[in-house]
């Protein structure tokens, strides 16, 4: 930790905030609502704080998140489980909300993290995409029930269902893509990004909405917050598998799909396939290495702010 520092963490729930300075400070609590989020602010600006930090809990942080870096402080949102873990490494064994708000105090001063962004048009668009994702997961299952079921008032009922569902999936599309068309830099984006092969706009959708990021990573960190970039399993003499792990899976998913499309009709991608299978290279593992290609890629293009182009 910085000497002289102070760090703030604050635990988020539906109806609180409670609240942390760290090392040294008095933790207070506020209520979790326009008011409360109007006080925190007037006490976080005199105490003026290095680093404030929130974990992500379902949405209840959004707000307080959104107003905290509106008011110009340097807000995190964290890892819930990284700051679990850091915690019980610590030797925090019990778990309360004044607890929990130490903890993420502590987190943040021994972990640098990057500063949230705060993008209305991107949060506007993450939370028609991630409603998009939720009806297609419900869609699945009812199909799944509607030819399962052996009841015939059941597949009828999943039926009907699975009806109104493509629909509203349907609706979300338009919405979207609309929301999208209105905002001159989220549709030059969108654009980059789609004309790469292999990129429809449910892939474009999902990155400009859950990967904001993107353009300003080095390869290798779009791919860690993907989660397709694989990590060394070694010690010692013994050297393991290297293995994939975390990242944001609702982009992963989608970039599955794109994937698989890119590598027929992405000639660098199907160049790429045909590499990793002359190569002895197992199928899983060919698929993992095409999303990491195409992520870099993808990074490169909104980086360089130049469409796609076969080398």
């Amino acid at each position: 930790m910085a000497q002289g520092k102070m760090f703030v963490g604050i635990d988020v729930s539906k109806a609180r905030l409670d609240v942390c300075p760290w090392p040294a400070g008095e933790g207070f609590a506020v209520a979790n609502d326009r008011a409360g989020r109007s006080e925190l602010i007037r006490r976080l600006k005199r105490l003026r704080p290095a680093a404030i930090g929130l974990e992500a809990s379902g949405g209840y942080e959004r707000e307080a998140l959104a107003a905290l870096l509106g008011a110009g402080l340097a807000a995190r949102r964290l890892n819930p489980l990284r700051v679990r873990r850091f915690a019980q490494s610590c030797g925090f064994l019990a778990k309360n909300d004044r607890l929990d708000a130490e903890a993420i105090a502590r987190f943040l001063a021994a972990v640098p993290q990057r500063e949230a962004e705060h993008d209305p048009a991107a949060a506007a668009l993450a939370e028609l995409v991630t409603a998009r994702r939720q009806l297609c997961d419900e869609l699945t299952r009812c199909i799944n029930q509607a030819e399962h079921a052996t009841q015939t008032v059941v597949r009828r009922l999943a039926a009907r269902r699975a009806v109104r569902l493509k629909a509203d999936i349907v609706l979300l599309d338009k919405t979207i893509a609309q929301a999208v068309a209105d905002d001159s830099r989220l549709a030059r984006k969108e654009m980059l990004l789609r004309s790469v092969p292999g990129v429809g706009p449910v892939l474009a959708h999902t990155l400009l909405a859950l990967m904001p990021e993107l353009g300003r990573l080095t390869g290798r960190q779009a791919a860690s917050l993907v989660g397709v970039a694989p990590f060394d399993c070694e010690s010692g003499a013994f050297r393991g598998q290297r293995r994939i792990a975390g990242g944001r899976r609702p982009i992963r998913d989608v970039a599955y799909m794109a994937a698989l499309v890119g590598s027929t009709h992405n000639p660098t991608l199907a160049a790429f396939k045909q590499r990793l299978a002359q190569a002895g290279k197992k199928p899983k593992v060919v698929l993992v290495a095409l999303i990491r290609k195409l992520i870099t890629i993808l990074n490169a293009i909104v980086r360089d702010n130049q469409p796609w182009r076969v080398a």
